[in-house]
């Protein structure tokens, strides 16, 4: 008998109603699952997300007080999908409560706040998950299957970035995001956070680094009404300071001795989500590049006269895939990501193992970022510390 895991969902935002989906999705993709999610209750400040998320989503019911979900009775497993500075009092609530808590990333604005969040759920003993979810992509998971093979030789050289348009329109609103009372950081948690825990989760730990970052766009336009996250002004809108950083770059030594290089903006005209990395080895290497989710990159080092990459596409003989279509080179898209996170995660709870992206996983994350935020003012290279310790 499948076990059923009651969810609340904090937050019916873009990556709220992603994850809502995924509850809906994964006993038809998955099943052969061992447990049976319920979409019990989501918690909104708008009655019009609130009306949605029963009518549209099948929530059992929706409240604009997200502390009664966080903590209810018949609620399980805690989805925070709600702006960065509401994620360490969310999980406060939701741990104390003993619920499962999954948080999108960064968890918080700031590393400390990260840190925080594993230590509330360490001493609650509760399963924890974070949404760094392009990590698992099929092909990013066969990627770790060739590096683990020994197809790549040692990893000498690792590039990522995550070169982003959607903060380029200089009257894009103030929003959230663009504060640090609000968002916290700026591309060094949105964004770097996803390009490090790739690099991680492919290579291993990082252990020095050094940057710099910098406020592209230093004023946008005032928000009013209703507007939406990416909604436009006018010039001629009263304007407010941008107060986080809108790119940052760094260089790094790995663990193993690789050497790496990352690249982070909002504000870049061109790539419009260029979440990519490139491995390089002795015996071969990788690239890959979400733009292009079903295709990987493969270099083989021979004495072939054919040389240059290979393309590998995407297909149901590598992890999950097939859950969605099957064949080769037939497509899956970002929620479908979501979606076998969201099976991952509640399947680890139903048989009590541990999730691969949990909160210390975070917490590593926010030990590079917290050592490349030092360099920007020591101006030199910094130790990545454990924050977890």
């Amino acid at each position: 008998m499948k076990r059923e895991i009651r969810i609340a969902v904090l937050g019916l935002g873009w990556m709220g109603q992603a994850h809502s989906r995924s509850a809906l999705r994964i006993p038809s993709l998955f099943p052969d699952r061992s447990f049976e999610p319920i979409l019990q209750v989501c918690a909104d400040v708008d009655p019009a997300r609130q009306e949605s998320a029963v009518k549209n989503y099948g929530f059992k019911r929706a409240t604009g007080d997200w502390m009664e979900a966080a903590t209810a009775d018949d609620v399980d497993a805690v989805w925070v999908t709600a702006p960065n500075m509401l994620h360490l009092p969310m999980i406060e609530a939701a741990t104390k409560a003993g619920k499962a808590v999954f948080s999108e990333k960064p968890i918080g604005g700031k590393p400390e706040q990260t840190v925080q969040a594993y230590k509330l759920a360490t001493a609650a003993g509760v399963p924890t998950g974070v949404g760094y979810n392009y990590v698992w992509a099929p092909l990013v998971l066969h990627a770790k299957n060739l590096i683990a093979s020994g197809a790549l030789g040692e990893i000498t050289h690792y590039r990522g970035r995550f070169l982003s348009m959607y903060g380029s329109d200089e009257l894009g609103l103030l929003t959230w995001r663009f504060k640090l009372a609000d968002a916290g950081y700026g591309v060094s948690s949105d964004i770097l956070s996803h390009s490090v825990s790739m690099a991680q989760f492919l290579v291993g730990g990082i252990s020095e680094v050094v940057g710099m970052q910098n406020t592209t766009i230093k004023q946008r336009p005032l928000p009013s009404g209703n507007a939406g996250h990416y909604s436009r002004g006018k010039a001629t809108d009263p304007k407010g300071d941008v107060e986080n950083e809108d790119f940052a770059s760094m260089l790094c030594t790995f663990e193993n001795g690789a050497t790496g290089t990352f690249e982070v903006s909002r504000t870049v005209v061109g790539p419009e989500s260029q979440n990519a990395f490139e491995i390089y080895g002795t015996k071969g290497s990788l690239m890959w590049n979400l733009e292009k989710i079903n295709e990987l990159q493969y270099y083989e080092l021979g004495t072939s006269l054919n040389t240059g990459y290979t393309t590998i596409y995407g297909g149901d003989r590598f992890p999950f895939h097939g859950a969605f279509v099957p064949g080769q080179a037939n497509a899956i898209g970002f929620e479908d990501l979501v979606a076998i996170e969201d099976y991952s995660f509640m399947q680890s709870i139903a048989e009590g193992t541990k999730f691969g992206q949990s909160f210390k996983e975070a917490v590593d994350v926010v030990s590079v970022q917290q050592a490349l935020i030092n360099s920007w003012s020591s101006r030199t290279w910094e130790r990545v510390k454990d924050l977890s310790l």
